[in-house]
């Protein structure tokens, strides 16, 4: 069950915990508000965390995720959200089924997406990949415009599926128009044969049910006037009944045995009386009439063909009937059903048009804050002179995508003196993850997401650079809590905690294990970051005076 928290602290991953997820075999971590760092060797399993993470937001899971010799991965994390304490979990077992519960009570996995999702924004290096394709570009731009543009661009969403439809609906009219008349004469003639003969629903069973009387109606008039005769006539069952009734009841209330025998010979006496009437009716009820077969079996014949031919059963018989109806309307509409369309079709592009002439001048209002946002941020990862634009390309008509009618693209110029260009032909890689960062930390304003996860968006950068991205992750922490997985000692110099991930050999197995490092240790882990081994204590104090 969740429980009240105060209402000072922040919205935060308070603890984590995964079992038998690839070479993690057992790990707790423990987080908290700020910036925290995951170090360690390459292969130790940091980046194995932060899928873990995932698996929590509801990313697909895949049996390949067990560790190896277990029968499941197990995924747990408590964060405090919303002045609440709320406990997730997710199962994976080796055969690739998912699990998962929120507050010890089963969930599903898109319910888990839908709850912590908005919670947790995860950033990984193939984000940088996403910052070179302009298809992203807008997306980017929309969040940052926020719920006015998001509102317009559902509404231009929806104009562009209704015009689809129109087009859709024009295209299949007159398709139906060019075929040929062959076609049209058959669906006439299917109409005409069903219509003509008739067809009512389950007809066939009502008919089946009369045959019996009629094809054999002499047997069963003749048994029937027999049986209703040994019942009915004088002396017959029904008077022999009668008679032991009414012996039966002179003895009536001397003894409750043969009351109760009484009883039902009297029930049996009535019995025989009422089928013997129904036997009676039934044989007076039927006929002889050789025509009135011959109609039926005839009639059953007729169904029989049609049901071959559009069934298996006269329910289908009719739906073909109906279909091809309606194929005729369409065909029969001529030119007055193909103008409708194109006048839907004028009626959808004009509201179309309209919505993205709306888009499009909210997006253009909205580039400028959206750029001056981008470069402040920029400046603050030491790229001063870097200037941002963002560039519109109108789409013809034809071409619009449910994004828009344009493409928008990010260019950059790393100086004043530069032109600006595309992200993908000129930014370096060190570029590419300042400017990525500093997206994120726009987008993470605008965005409000309380949980930033990085996971080596800092590669291919060092020194200097690796310096002012550490600088810039730490600012991003002071309203939210930050996670990073880095290589830097740079970056991981700036964490309010740093939790080193090693990987060992335990009983022949490779396993994974997590600690807090403080004070010295600290030091001594930025050192082996910085040089990759430690010689002693000389070194730690060579590196940090």
């Amino acid at each position: 069950m969740s429980s009240p928290r105060s209402s000072s602290e922040a919205d935060v991953l308070e603890e984590l915990h995964v079992r038998d997820l690839a070479l993690i075999d057992d790990v707790w971590l423990e987080f908290g508000p700020g910036m925290t760092v995951l170090t360690g060797e390459t292969g130790a399993g940091k980046t194995a965390l932060v899928g873990a993470l995932k698996l929590l937001v509801g990313e697909r899971a895949d049996s390949m995720l067990v560790r190896s010799g277990a029968s499941e991965a197990l995924v747990e994390g408590r964060f405090a959200i919303e002045d609440t304490e709320i406990v997730a979990r997710r199962r994976v077992s080796a055969d690739g089924r998912s699990r998962c519960t929120l507050d010890d009570e089963m969930t599903t996995v898109s319910a888990l997406a839908a709850r912590l999702g908005p919670l947790i924004d995860l950033h990984g290096q193939h984000d940088h990949q996403a910052l070179l394709v302009p298809a992203s570009h807008v997306l980017y731009l929309d969040r940052h415009a926020g719920p006015p543009l998001s509102e317009a661009l559902g509404l231009y969403r929806e104009a562009h599926d209704r015009f689809g439809h129109a087009v859709a609906v024009h295209a299949e009219r007159a398709r139906a128009l060019s075929e040929s008349e062959r076609q049209a004469d058959y669906l006439r003639f299917v109409v005409a044969e069903i219509t003509d003969a008739g067809v009512r629903a389950d007809e066939d069973a009502e008919l089946e049910a009369r045959l019996p009387g009629l094809r054999h109606a002499e047997r069963l008039m003749e048994a029937a006037a027999q049986a209703a005769s040994a019942l009915r006539a004088e002396g017959g069952a029904s008077d022999v009944v009668g008679t032991a009734t009414a012996l039966l009841a002179k003895a009536a209330g001397l003894d409750p045995t043969l009351d109760s025998l009484a009883e039902r010979l009297a029930d049996v006496h009535a019995t025989l009386d009422d089928v013997g009437v129904s036997i009676r009716s039934y044989g007076e009820s039927l006929e002889h009439d050789p025509a009135a077969l011959d109609e039926i079996e005839g009639r059953l014949a007729t169904l029989g063909a049609l049901k071959k031919k559009y069934g298996p059963a006269l329910g289908d018989v009719l739906r073909t009937q109906s279909d091809a109806a309606e194929q005729l309307e369409v065909l029969d509409a001529g030119e007055d059903g193909l103008i409708a369309a194109q006048e839907a079709v004028a009626v959808a592009e004009g509201e179309l048009r309209e919505r993205a002439s709306v888009l499009e001048r909210l997006r253009r209002d909205a580039a400028p804050g959206f750029v001056d946002a981008l470069a402040g941020a920029s400046a603050d990862l030491a790229m001063e002179s870097a200037r941002f634009e963002v560039s519109f390309t109108d789409l013809p008509f034809e071409t619009w995508t449910i994004t828009g009618p344009h493409r928008v693209e990010f260019l950059f110029a790393a100086a004043p003196s530069e032109p600006a260009r595309p992200l993908a032909r000129i930014a370096s890689g060190g570029e590419i993850s300042r400017v990525m960062l500093a997206l994120k930390s726009v987008l993470g304003s605008a965005d409000d997401v309380p949980i930033l996860v990085f996971d080596e968006i800092d590669a291919g950068i060092g020194g200097a650079t690796a310096h002012v991205v550490g600088r810039r992750l730490a600012f991003l922490a002071r309203g939210r809590q930050v996670i990073v997985v880095t290589h830097l000692a740079q970056v991981a110099a700036f964490a309010d905690r740093q939790l080193v991930v090693v990987r060992s050999t335990e009983e022949g197995r490779a396993a994974t294990r997590v600690s807090a490092v403080e004070g010295g240790e600290r030091l001594a882990e930025l050192a082996r970051m910085l040089s990759g081994m430690i010689a002693g204590g000389n070194t730690v104090d060579a590196v940090f005076p």
